[in-house]
């Protein structure tokens, strides 16, 4: 018996590439699929520099001039050999349900790693704003539908389907207005323009410690522990969960060796009580995960958005 297990496990070694049993034996670079600056890029860069010492090769962050869904494909299409990755983050879910079609399927075309990091959305409003909590907002858009507003990113974003998801869930008819960046929003919630914002917990975060808005509610299930006097949107709503996420993909085919080399790295750089700290300045918590739980974070992500943009009737694009 023991022959024949020896046999089997000395098959299975045979049987993965040599490069993968030496890898990595070059740089690596993780592709970003976002703007210098952001979230997404901070935590690359954090993870680079121990992933470099943990792997003895150089780990490069790449802000490329292609973002989103362009940065994804150009990973999915890429060489599966664990040199390439990309940092996904929860509008990775969000594009698979709003879009028409997509130049890779979500799911086939990459090699899951691990969950990094989450974060809630954040529903915010003005210091002086009359709207005092959000069951406040939720009673003032069923008394005016369509009359009371949230300042959202770009329509399909997370921000928007989280608002599209209140609505759902309340039975309200809060009216998304869409920006191309968080600062505009804040001045015509500042003037009045605009009754409340929906904007993720990196963002928002220091925007309500600094005095400049005041939190009204978090999308997480339970009070988020980076600021747990801010109240859970579940508080009103029973059940209603939206986090936000940062994860690691490769291209789908990348050997599973080095697929579970990145994963265990990883989640030993999260335990770092430096990169824990690190990660809070900017509104995050460790979220490691295996691959296969990562997998199915964005499989339910993906199905709860497209059960939104089905109820809203949301065009796709």
């Amino acid at each position: 018996m023991l022959p024949r297990l020896f046999a089997a496990a000395l098959a299975a070694t045979l049987a993965v590439p040599a490069a993968a049993q030496q890898w990595p034996t070059r740089a690596l670079r993780i592709v970003t699929g976002t703007p210098v600056g952001g979230s997404p890029d901070f935590v690359s860069r954090l993870l680079a520099e121990r992933l470099s010492e943990r792997l003895g090769q150089a780990v490069f962050v790449e802000n490329s001039a292609t973002i989103g869904v362009a940065a994804w494909n150009t990973v999915a299409k890429s060489q599966p050999d664990g040199y390439l990755v990309s940092m996904l983050t929860g509008a990775f879910s969000a594009r698979a349900a709003v879009a028409k079609a997509l130049p890779y399927h979500p799911i086939k075309d990459f090699a899951f790693i691990t969950l990094i990091s989450g974060y809630p959305m954040v529903v915010a409003t003005a210091p002086n704003s009359p709207v005092k909590s959000f069951p406040d907002l939720i009673a003032r858009a069923k008394a005016a539908p369509f009359d009371v507003t949230y300042g959202m990113n770009l329509p399909g974003s997370v921000h928007h389907l989280t608002g599209e998801l209140i609505n759902v869930e309340a039975g309200t008819s809060l009216r998304g207005i869409p920006y191309r960046g968080n600062t505009q929003i804040v001045q015509d919630l500042l003037g009045g323009r605009l009754d409340v914002m929906i904007e993720t917990g990196t963002i928002a975060f220091a925007q309500i410690n600094g005095g400049m808005l005041r939190g009204l509610a978090v999308s997480s299930r339970k009070r988020f522990v980076l600021e747990p006097d801010i109240p859970t949107i579940a508080e009103t709503l029973p059940g209603f969960e939206v986090m936000s996420w940062l994860g690691l993909a490769a291209p789908g085919g990348t050997p599973r060796p080095i697929i579970d080399r990145l994963n265990r790295e990883v989640g030993e750089i999260l335990k770092l009580p430096d990169i824990r700290d690190k990660l809070a300045i900017v509104g995050n918590v460790p979220m490691p995960s295996t691959p296969e739980q990562m997998q199915d974070h964005i499989e339910r992500d993906a199905a709860r958005w497209s059960r939104v943009v089905d109820i809203k009737g949301i065009e796709k694009y």
